[in-house]
């Protein structure tokens, strides 16, 4: 990449019938030259068709050397743009640059405590990067970067592309592809978006339940050493089920209360992380989160479990008639 700034497409792949879309009403106001600068959504008719599938579409379509990947929800501060592009001029090896999507500080109260949850090493592990700003830039993997707010050389990502099969987790399948390929993957504390998650318990449930069987399908289509610890909550879970039934067997009645060790260490850890949100984020949110924790890492268990045997489903046929393109006016410039 030449030292001169970047052309840079913003890529927001929408829900069919969505008609705000924050991510790019705020990118209308990035501190970036309007003459190297594009806004594209993405719009399909057909729910089922999965944000990869659009992204792919999309990758196509755009002219960026670089590609800014949001949500449709992801709000990104006007600075935020020029604050990554920067981190690719200075090394020419990167290939992403991707940060944290933090609840903003004026949301419900049910959406502040799931942020302490997902931002929890105990409930997503590396991942919780994603949801709090942890530590400081660094190389990283696709564990602690997240689609909805990442930057990336247009060129790695179409080498690679987003799996059709894969829904969610296919961004995780990209970029692990892309490392692969040599290309250095940042992680920045302060490359941040604001975004709202879920807004009920309904909703967190099954999207627990969708993220858990997307890591399976992930595992299962492509294979890596980093998917090995997400087997541990749905170990856990399986030991919760055995567990009250081990007094009831002859030969380990007597070591019943050997294998309730686990789950008291487990109560501990809850403890312990349950203190950590307090110190962060105040003792009320933290006694919210609490139960919160223990409910993340047996849904995400079962429905990893659920996910490594479930068939992995066929993706959508997608006319290219239903995919269209709508490119936005930038704003103040």
């Amino acid at each position: 990449m030449s030292r001169e700034l970047p052309f840079v497409s913003v890529l927001v792949p929408v829900r069919p019938n969505k008609k705000e879309v924050k991510s790019a009403e705020a990118a209308r106001h990035f501190d970036y030259p309007a003459d190297k600068l594009e806004i594209v959504i993405v719009h399909t008719s057909d729910p089922n068709i999965g944000p990869g599938v659009k992204r792919n579409a999309g990758l196509k379509a755009v002219k960026g050397e670089l590609v800014y990947m949001l949500d449709d929800d992801s709000v990104a501060a006007p600075g935020m743009l020029r604050h990554a592009v920067d981190q690719f001029l200075a090394d020419p090896q990167v290939k992403m640059v991707g940060g944290p999507n933090i609840v903003p500080p004026d949301a419900p109260l049910f959406e502040r405590v799931l942020g302490c949850v997902m931002g929890s090493w105990l409930a997503f592990g590396p991942s919780c990067a994603r949801y709090r700003s942890v530590g400081k830039r660094r190389e990283a993997s696709e564990k602690e970067l997240i689609s909805c707010n990442l930057v990336a050389i247009r060129s790695a990502v179409l080498e690679v592309g987003f799996n059709p099969k894969l829904w969610p987790n296919e961004e995780n399948a990209m970029m692990d592809g892309v490392q692969k390929r040599g290309g250095k993957l940042i992680y920045d504390p302060d490359f941040v978006v604001h975004r709202r998650p879920r807004r009920d318990f309904r909703a967190y449930r099954r999207m627990l339940v969708f993220y858990g069987g997307g890591r399976a399908h992930q595992l299962r289509m492509h294979p890596t050493l980093n998917s090995l610890p997400n087997f541990a909550p749905g170990f856990f879970l399986l030991y919760l089920l055995v567990l009250p039934f081990l007094a009831f067997i002859p030969l380990v009645k007597d070591f019943t209360g050997l294998a309730l060790l686990p789950l008291a260490l487990y109560l501990l850890v809850v403890l312990g992380q349950t203190a950590c949100i307090a110190a962060r984020s105040g003792i009320f949110l933290a006694l919210c989160a609490a139960p919160l924790l223990v409910a993340t890492s047996l849904l995400y268990g079962f429905g990893f479990l659920w996910g490594l045997i479930k068939p992995i489903p066929a993706p959508p046929a997608t006319p290219e008639s239903d995919i269209t393109f709508e490119r936005l006016p930038l704003s103040g410039h």
